[in-house]
């Protein structure tokens, strides 16, 4: 009987045993855990081992003690590239149309041009600080532009005539927009629809001072005729005054920001030619004479442009693209850079504005449509002026020169 209960009072303590065992155990193994945290040295990770013609690069920042001389030795190093966006107007382009119903060479604007805006990423070079080249990468489009439309007229009769004060002219525009001033950056104040009857008050420039009902502000000259729609009396059409216009003598420091005073049929003449193997020249010959009407500008110097950068027509560029001039090419890729026009009289139309608001005007000066000239480009309104920053070639206005000569020599203006 005793045995027994010995024998239970022994189990008994051996399994309190083993429970104690197994909390010593746990306790100790957190007491080393902690030990190790709060007394025990960190370890980093160990520099990697590479061996010398290992493929992986570790880097050496640590090893740039001054980063005031680092950027130093980028500022002052022989060539160094940089990145620039700029926002720039995005020029409207302008289509011409022909209209029988018109005296011939009267002109009339149907829609008003509008520039947009875009963004274009230019990569340039520098050579001991100076700019030795400029490239555009990549232009995005923030705001389109709207196209200018223009009717010339085809009738029977000629027309010269300019309204003068008093006189009633007509919208021909489909929205007139009338200014509080006479330019475009100016407030809108209405929009006139087509045909709107007009009572001329002012004549400034391009601009008329017109008034209309209750509307009374300015509006493009271009965009109104004399010529009343009602009528269909095609012999009132016939109103002319003499044509005044000079011929311009060519010399090589001539002004290139007023007209030639070539007539239509007199650039039709001078730019029909054997060299013209694609006939560019002869069938856009009228919009040479157009460009002078418009922007004040001397249509055979940029027909000598186009002569001269497109090799009479035959170039790439100017059969892919119609593009005569090269616009938007870059030395570094000309062709992929240069801008693509439906039609020649596109380019032709809008290098004339370009030209005259970034070359051959100072800034600020009135031109076309109430704008004023940009003139960043303007270094007088010559041969040599334009070649200084319209070309790298330094030759570049002695080629133009020649061809005008070729051209003016075709006509005898003395």
């Amino acid at each position: 009987m005793k045995s027994k209960e010995k024998t239970k009072k022994h189990i008994r303590i051996t399994l309190k045993n083993v429970i104690y065992f197994v909390a010593f155990i746990v306790a100790f193994s957190y007491l080393i855990m902690f030990f190790q945290m709060y007394f025990q040295k960190e370890v980093y990770a160990k520099e990697t081992d590479v061996e010398p013609n290992s493929e992986i690069k570790i880097s050496n920042a640590e090893k740039i003690n001054n980063i005031d001389s680092v950027i130093e030795q980028n500022v002052n190093a022989d060539t160094r590239e940089e990145y620039v966006v700029q926002e720039v107007e995005l020029e409207y382009l302008t289509k011409y149309e022909q209209n029988k119903d018109l005296p011939k060479g009267m002109m009339q604007v149907i829609q008003e041009g509008r520039n947009g805006t875009q963004e274009i990423t230019l990569k340039r070079v520098y050579e001991q600080g100076e700019l030795i080249s400029e490239e555009q990468i990549s232009t995005k489009i923030t705001k389109a532009s709207i196209n200018k439309i223009v009717e010339i007229g085809e009738g029977k009769y000629k027309s010269t005539y300019r309204a003068k004060v008093g006189d009633t002219v007509y919208s021909t525009s489909d929205r007139l927009s009338v200014m509080v001033e006479p330019t475009e950056q100016a407030q809108k104040i209405a929009t006139l629809p087509r045909n709107s009857e007009l009572k001329i008050t002012e004549v400034q420039n391009d601009w008329y001072k017109i008034q209309s009902d209750s509307t009374r502000g300015y509006v493009k000259a271009e965009a109104t005729t004399y010529i009343n729609p009602i009528e269909e009396n095609e012999e009132e059409t016939n109103i002319s005054t003499p044509n005044t216009t000079q011929i311009t003598k060519l010399s090589f420091d001539m002004p290139l920001n007023k007209p030639s005073g070539f007539s239509l049929e007199q650039f039709k003449k001078v730019l029909s030619d054997e060299k013209d193997v694609n006939k560019v020249f002869e069938s856009n010959a009228e919009y040479f004479y157009y460009i002078e009407k418009q922007y004040n500008i001397n249509g055979l110097f940029v027909a000598s442009i186009g002569i001269h950068e497109s090799a009479w027509g035959t170039s790439k560029i100017s059969k892919d693209k119609n593009n005569l001039f090269g616009y938007g090419a870059y030395d570094s890729n000309p062709y992929n850079g240069a801008y693509n026009f439906s039609e020649y009289s596109e380019s032709i139309d809008l290098i004339a504005r370009v030209l005259v608001k970034y070359y051959l005007n100072p800034k600020g000066t009135s031109i076309y449509d109430g704008q004023k000239a940009a003139g960043t480009y303007y270094n007088g309104a010559t041969l040599s002026g334009v070649n200084t920053k319209y070309a790298t070639d330094k030759n570049w206005a002695n080629s133009v020169y020649s061809y005008m000569k070729y051209l003016y020599n075709k006509i005898s203006y003395e």
